[in-house]
Parts: C-alpha cells; sequence; structure tokens
C-alpha cells in the first residue's frame, strides 16, 4: 500500500514539474487541457488507490465505531431499565418495610391498650378485695365491739342492779342472767331490722 501511494506522489510529482517546465507562469484559472487531463488521471488512480486500500480499513473502522457505541447506547439502556427495575424493587422494599412498621406499631398499641385494660381490671379486683377485707375487719371490728359493750353493759348493770337490790349476788351468775337478757334483746332488734 505504501509502495503505491509512494508511485502515485512520484507520478503526480512527474506531472506538475512537466507543467511547470512548460511555462513558467501558468494561470490556474485559465483552463489547460493538458493539465485537466492529468488532473482527471490522477484523481482517478487516487480513487482507485483509495478505494481498494484505505476505504476499507476507514469502513471498517467507522462501522466498528458505530457497532460500539450502538453497543454503549443498549448497554446503558439496559442498564438505566435494571437500575429502573432496582429502583422500584427498592421502593417496594421501603413501602413493605414502612407497611410492616406500622403493623408494628399498631400491634404495639393494641397489646399496650390490651394491658392497660388488664391491669384496670386487676387493680379494680384488687380494690374490690380490699373493700372486702375492709368490710370484714370493720364487720369484725363491729362484732368484737358489740361483745365489749355487752361485756361493760353487763358490768354495769351488775353494779346497778347490786346498787338497787343491795345484795351482792355471785357475780359470774349475774354474768349469766344478763347475756341471756341481752341476747334476746339482740335477736329481737336483728329480727325487726
Amino acid at each position: 500500500m505504501r509502495t503505491s501511494f509512494m508511485a502515485l506522489l512520484a507520478l503526480a510529482g512527474t506531472a506538475t514539474s512537466a507543467a511547470a517546465q512548460e511555462s513558467e507562469k501558468v494561470d490556474l484559472l485559465a483552463p489547460s487541457g493538458g493539465l485537466m487531463l492529468w488532473t482527471l488521471l490522477i484523481f482517478v488512480v487516487l480513487l482507485i488507490v483509495l478505494s481498494r486500500f484505505a476505504f476499507p480499513p476507514l469502513l471498517a473502522a467507522v462501522e466498528a465505531r458505530e457497532k460500539a457505541l450502538q453497543d454503549a447506547i443498549d448497554e446503558a439502556r439496559g442498564d438505566r431499565e435494571a437500575a429502573a427495575a432496582l429502583l422500584a424493587e427498592h421502593q417496594a422494599a421501603i413501602a413493605s418495610a414502612r407497611t410492616e412498621a406500622q403493623q408494628i406499631i399498631a400491634q404495639g398499641r393494641a397489646t399496650s391498650e390490651e394491658l392497660k385494660q388488664k391491669m384496670i381490671a386487676e387493680t379494680r379486683h384488687q380494690q374490690d378485695e380490699l373493700l372486702e377485707r375492709a368490710r370484714q375487719e370493720i364487720e369484725l371490728e363491729k362484732q368484737r365491739a358489740i361483745v365489749q359493750l355487752r361485756r361493760e353493759a353487763v358490768e354495769m348493770a351488775i353494779a346497778g342492779a347490786g346498787k338497787v337490790v343491795r345484795r351482792n349476788f355471785d357475780s359470774e351468775a349475774n354474768r349469766q342472767i344478763v347475756d341471756e337478757f341481752l341476747s334476746t334483746v339482740s335477736l329481737q332488734s336483728t329480727h325487726k331490722s
């Protein structure tokens, strides 16, 4: 290829030197038949040589470049589609995580509310038990107070009866009599209420 190119240049140089020898002063704008013929001939030969040796590698390089660009565009398009799919997947995962977090929060609230209601019920139950124990203790204290009052009433009745009668009875017998009397009185008052 180099040799044929060099030969072509030598031929062109010879043609131009021959034209230069013909006339020292050449008017390039004036048509000259010999110069036109040589220019046309050199152009055709150069075109044939270039089309045979230079154009195929140039066209192959251009086609390879076009193919590489098209491949890069296709790859970029594929990457963009993969990135869009990955983005959609991540957005779906984020949405799923948000939904799951909201469910966990809702479940936590429900559990909290359930625990709160359970604790309130347990507290009420304990309050009811405490109130019932307090009532029982009050009732027990009331019974003790009644028994104490009876004893005191018996003692006072015996003391009063001893002063009225001025006679000293056996204090145990007196207590038994007054207890029987007060029992009948308390039974009658219980039946009436």
